[in-house]
């Protein structure tokens, strides 16, 4: 690490940025994404938060996480919960709010800098105690979608807000690197709650 560089963590709240990818209409590079954050400092983790649907539909999000894990990233999941509503239907739920909270309390002493991928104002409480703490946080989401991907509260809160339009052209996917060794976009977070799923349309390039 160069002597005065800033150093970063990265957050990423999978489903949530899977969401706004879509809304938008393309998907992450997560090789292209990291090294796009690596050219502004010193990324010292980036974690990828996600719940798992344990069924048959599971290892959809596999080849990414298996990706991410293999490349520079820190892998953090747990099983989404299954219940059923008043109306009789299976529904998921699943957050992973409180694991990326701790684990961006825990690096706050050792970074200058948190970024955060999501737009939830739940975490409109950790970025003021991690600013507390003297860390910077800005927050990456868009508000070029109808309605805005990220709250309000959120965004004034934050030190900066970097819009995804904005990064689109860094840490996009280019269709065009599409390889027939990509598989299939598996299509079942078109029925399932964003909150409550991976983000297998996410797959990375290389």
């Amino acid at each position: 690490m160069t002597p005065g560089m800033e150093k970063i963590a990265l957050f990423i709240d999978g489903a949530n940025l899977y969401s706004a990818t879509k809304s938008l209409g393309f998907d992450i590079d997560y090789k292209r994404l990291l090294k796009e954050f690596q050219g502004r400092g010193y990324v010292l983790r980036a974690f990828y938060y996600t719940t798992l649907v344990e069924d048959s539909e599971y290892s959809s999000i596999r080849p990414l996480l298996d990706w991410l894990d293999y490349n520079g990233y820190s892998v953090v999941t747990k099983p989404a919960r299954e219940f059923t509503d008043s109306q009789g239907r299976r529904r998921i739920r699943g957050n992973m709010d409180i694991e990326l909270a701790v684990n961006a309390m825990e690096l706050a002493a050792h970074v200058d800098h948190i970024v955060i991928f999501s737009g939830d104002g739940d975490f409109r409480s950790l970025v003021e105690a991690v600013q507390r703490k003297g860390v910077r946080v800005s927050v990456v989401s868009t508000v070029n979608t109808q309605p805005p991907m990220i709250s309000d509260e959120l965004r004034r809160q934050a030190d900066a807000f970097i819009d995804l339009v904005e990064l689109q052209s860094r840490i996009g996917r280019d269709p065009g690197e599409r390889s027939g060794r990509m598989q299939e976009t598996p299509r079942f977070l078109e029925r399932r709650t964003p909150a409550a799923t991976g983000t297998p349309d996410d797959l990375p390039e290389g």
